[in-house]
């Protein structure tokens, strides 16, 4: 058994390439699963023809296969199938070219943003994100600018990614954007902010009055990661949020906070019918520490469920 290769079972990538040739749309899609399984960079270029096959269903294929794989060449064919006409190979390439994690990816991508096409546009931005390349905050930047909303948000996400500084000032204006999604990304985004920036960190708090619930949310978040403790009179308001998303988080921060002037809104909370809530009550009353808590505590030390009364143990444990 010794000096076998464990690919051998998969075929010869020359046999298995010759198959893409064949007239049959089916045998090509398989011949470009098997050479996926092989998952040697020497089906690459092999991969990278099947993109520009005549049948969808093949480019398809290889559009899936290629984002097994990482590098220029893997992005420059993903690239080419996001421009494809059909929408589900176009979808399956630029969900690939998010997946691709190496440097030299970018190269490829960075062109896509300026397309005349905006699900192009947001294609290559998206890829972009992961891969934090100094060079793509430019053109991030004057993507806050396009007219598409879903353009905008990957635009977002690329410069929350590369966390420079300067781009604080056309975040802070992206948190006025007129699409929820937009203004959402942007707050998750001035999470790298420090709550010195106070330009920064008030835009996030002032955004817990959002009129989208989905943003309040993660303003109540983001507040508490940059550590705004000015903001513990907007998570306190926000305790009575009609949903409960925004409550958890911003229980969640005013404990990261040590927000003791929030106890006495915190409180009334451990009785809230969601056990969710009432645990997140309680671990934010012991992050705060304020002895004044221990009489409420106490008396859910026996609640019914099991997560609540751990977490209300362990917080009595802190006010020791």
């Amino acid at each position: 058994m010794a000096g076998l290769d464990p690919f051998d079972s998969f075929g010869d990538i020359d046999e298995i390439a010759a198959r893409l040739g064949d007239v049959d749309a089916a045998v090509r899609r398989l011949a470009v699963i098997e050479l996926a399984e092989i998952a040697d960079d020497a089906v690459l270029p092999h991969l990278a023809s099947a993109i520009v096959d005549p049948a969808p269903a093949v480019r398809r294929q290889a559009a899936l296969a290629l984002a097994g794989f990482d590098g220029r060449m893997a992005a420059e064919a993903l690239a080419r199938g996001v421009l494809d006409p059909d929408a589900d190979v176009a979808a399956a390439a630029a969900d690939g070219l998010a997946e691709l994690k190496s440097p030299e990816a970018g190269a490829p991508q960075l062109p896509l943003t300026a397309h005349a096409d905006a699900a192009v546009r947001a294609a290559g931005f998206r890829g972009l994100k992961a891969l934090r390349l100094p060079e793509a905050l430019a053109p991030a930047l004057a993507g806050l600018r396009d007219g598409e909303a879903s353009v905008r948000v990957q635009a977002v996400g690329v410069i929350g990614y590369l966390k420079n500084e300067v781009s604080l000032p056309a975040l802070i204006d992206a948190v006025q954007d007129a699409a929820p999604e937009v203004r959402g990304a942007a707050v998750g985004a001035l999470a790298f902010a420090s709550a010195g920036q106070e330009a920064a960190a008030e835009a996030v708090a002032a955004a817990i009055a959002d009129p989208d619930w989905r943003v309040r949310g993660l303003a109540a978040e983001t507040t508490g990661k940059i550590g705004h403790k000015a903001a513990i009179p907007a998570l306190a308001a926000a305790l009575a949020d009609a949903y409960w998303q925004v409550r958890q988080q911003a229980l969640r921060s005013l404990g990261k906070l040590a927000a003791r002037s929030a106890v006495p809104a915190i409180l009334p909370v451990l009785g809230h019918e969601l056990p969710s809530l009432r645990k997140e009550a309680a671990a934010a009353l012991g992050e705060i520490a304020d002895p004044a808590a221990r009489p409420a505590l106490e008396a859910i030390a026996g609640d019914p469920d099991p997560d609540v009364r751990k977490t209300a143990r362990w917080a009595l444990g802190r006010l020791a």
